[in-house]
């Protein structure tokens, strides 16, 4: 049998990565594939860490082998797992590089791994150039991708970044499959029942952390301009800030934003995010830069339409009049995407979801590891 393991975020810690990460590796069990998946004992030192907590309140996923064993700030540990890793032997090593800050940890570990002259290592990146540039991000990521055999990315604008610092590693680029283990979708009526929110009104929705490249004050700033001609509107934001928050509070007081801004700013567990997505009439991603995002295949699982930026990766992900709609950055534009939405209506968008949504799913995603694997094996 076909050992992989994963390397990245994975229960306790929480997030769109860890979700990520143990969804694939039911997507490997299930095909027969042996699967496990090393994990952090420490991610990010708490000064680091911007958010409230980085663990789970959900009970640990059954069925998962989860190993919590790499410090990211520990070299000795890098070369214990390294050595743990190496002396394992999986025929493939699938790791997660997001932030250049693991790219120490993480090459040291797979610089030890490839010692084995038999595991094949396959780097999934979220990111090549991080949306906020650190000092070292170059250096670390070069670093990691030296240790790394192949690449996949799941966006264009990653895969030219990629090409930027390194050109001639094997790569392929697969779309971010759908997020489809959070359950069925409820109806509109029971999810606002669920979240106290009213059955009549218009709702849409800002989904995830809060940082200033994803644009929520540019939202709110659109926001104060759909509200003069659709005053009932309410936009739901649903996340935890990850930088200060009195900015965003005071663009609400300032454009008289508070009757229509409803605030759920802090971590969504995964068991409520089918009410969060299946409240709203559609899900906004106002971005100032993008690679792709995590909340696009959230909301094709659901079937709900998207109004995106036309930066990075998201237009490719959001065909514009189909599944969604794109704008500008700015607020005129967004808002005027907000406005053509419900002259639309939610129902024009949904059959072109559930056209495009097939697009998206976990075997396109393993079969790309495996020839990956396969070719470099060659």
């Amino acid at each position: 049998m076909k050992k992989v393991v994963i390397i990245g975020p994975a229960w306790p810690l929480r997030g769109g990565l860890a979700t990520f990460d143990q969804r694939l590796a039911k997507q490997f069990i299930d095909e027969g594939i042996e699967c496990s998946i090393y994990s952090f004992s420490l991610q990010y030192p708490s000064f680091l860490f911007p958010g409230a907590t980085q663990y789970s309140s959900d009970p640990e996923p059954a069925d998962l082998k989860i190993h919590s064993a790499i410090n990211s700030i520990n070299p000795f540990n890098w070369v214990s797992v390294g050595n743990r890793l190496k002396k394992l032997k999986p025929d493939i090593i699938v790791v997660r590089y997001w932030l250049p800050l693991m790219g120490p940890a993480l090459g040291t570990i797979l610089r030890r791994v490839r010692r084995n002259r038999y595991t094949r290592i396959v780097a999934i990146t979220d990111n090549v150039i991080p949306h906020e540039k650190r000092p070292g991000d170059k250096a670390f990521t070069k670093y990691f991708l030296r240790s790394c055999d192949a690449v996949i990315t799941m966006s264009e604008k990653v895969l030219a970044d990629l090409r930027s610092v390194e050109k001639d590693k094997p790569a392929l680029q697969v779309l971010h499959p759908l997020y489809d283990n959070f359950g069925s979708a409820v109806s509109k009526s029971e999810a606002r029942n669920k979240l106290g929110l009213r059955h009549d009104d218009k709702i849409i929705i800002f989904f995830g952390f809060i940082r200033k490249y994803k644009g929520l004050d540019v939202l709110l700033e659109a926001m104060h301009i759909v509200k003069q001609k659709s005053p009932s509107l309410k936009l739901v934001i649903a996340g935890e800030f990850y930088e200060d928050e009195k900015p965003y509070m005071e663009l609400i007081e300032k454009y008289g934003l508070k009757e229509n801004v409803v605030l759920k700013t802090e971590f969504v567990a995964d068991s409520d995010v089918k009410y969060f997505l299946c409240a709203a009439d559609a899900v906004v991603q106002p971005y100032r830069n993008a690679t792709q995002s995590g909340v696009t295949p959230l909301a094709y699982h659901f079937e709900k339409p998207m109004i995106v930026t036309n930066v990075g990766g998201l237009p490719d992900l959001v065909p514009h009049n189909k599944v969604g709609l794109v704008a500008e950055p700015d607020a005129a534009s967004i808002a005027a995407a907000i406005l053509r939405f419900y002259e639309l209506g939610e129902d024009y968008f949904i059959p072109h979801l559930r056209t495009e949504k097939e697009k998206y799913s976990w075997k396109k995603m393993t079969e790309a590891i495996l020839k990956l694997a396969e070719d470099v094996q060659k």
